[in-house]
């Protein structure tokens, strides 16, 4: 990482106003993020896998580290123009290391596949509230984790963290938007992207706003009457060779509800009703 100058971004675009005693932000700034690199759920764990470590802080040309106690405030003490410093360091960071960045879109579709994952949390935390969290009881709270992944090389684009109401619709728009940020989609390149959703955004209004912006989608419909509804509509259908159990068709006329003109252009495939997963479109 030292030669590669990895987190050099970070120290250049960076600034944090707080007083240095012995260390300076940055420097419990890389703390922090050695102790993460070594398997630490939260920064606690400083004292016990960094600065208990000498061998450790040497492989990271660190003589000595930070007590948790200190590098805490250096992170309580971001406001909002920390945090657009850092993504700005972070996008450096991918232009600089990633595949992704450099995919040749004239060869191959650049794969992005959006999604969220709900966290529970402590109440206290920042964006905690109460939300709808897959195989929990109800009226948890948490927080929802939006993430854009270049799925061709398995790394992650975009990562937010947003509160716990908050669900893939009303944040897709915003993922993509940030994605498009760090990969300098131009129109040209959204051409050649493919972006997959699952149900949680699929609706009309978000799948017309990928549409205008010149993306291919594969996702699911979030109505599963509206899918239903579009597979009458497929006079054939064809067998999937990988899985024989499933099959897919065209959809021979838009779907209504709300769909501008231009989803009169969709080439959708449908479960066939045999599926079980029917809802799927």
């Amino acid at each position: 990482m030292q030669q590669l100058k990895v987190f050099e971004p970070i120290r250049q675009r960076v600034k944090i106003e707080q007083k240095s005693v012995k260390y300076t932000p940055i420097e419990k700034l890389y703390d922090g993020f050695i102790t993460l690199l070594a398997g630490a759920h939260g920064l606690v764990e400083i004292n016990t896998r960094l600065r208990a470590d000498p061998a450790l802080q040497a492989a990271f040309g660190r003589t000595g580290g930070a007590e948790q106690s200190v590098v805490q405030p250096t992170l309580d003490c971001w406001t909002a123009e920390q945090v657009t410093q850092m993504r700005q360091a972070v996008d450096c960071i991918y232009h600089e290391h990633s595949r992704g960045y450099r995919h040749n879109y004239q060869a191959e579709w650049q794969i992005l596949d959006v999604d969220m994952r709900g966290w529970l949390c402590g109440k206290k935390a920042e964006f905690a509230s109460k939300g709808y969290f897959a195989s929990q009881p109800r009226n948890r709270r948490g927080r929802q984790l939006g993430r854009v992944l270049a799925t061709r090389y398995q790394e992650v684009v975009v990562d937010q963290l947003f509160a716990g109401n908050r669900q893939l619709t009303t944040t897709l728009q915003e993922l993509v938007e940030a994605a498009e940020v760090t990969l300098d989609l131009t129109q040209e390149k959204r051409a050649h992207c493919l972006r997959r959703i699952d149900a949680g955004g699929g609706s009309v209004p978000n799948l017309n706003w990928l549409l205008e912006r010149g993306y291919h989608i594969l996702g699911k419909a979030c109505s599963g009457q509206q899918a239903r509804r579009l597979a009458q509509t497929v006079q054939e259908w064809i067998t999937d060779p990988h899985l024989p159990e499933r099959q897919v068709g065209w959809v021979t006329e838009a779907p209504a509800d709300g769909c501008r003109d231009q989803c009169a252009g969709w080439r959708c495939a449908v479960p066939s009703p045999m599926d079980n997963g029917g809802s799927g479109c």
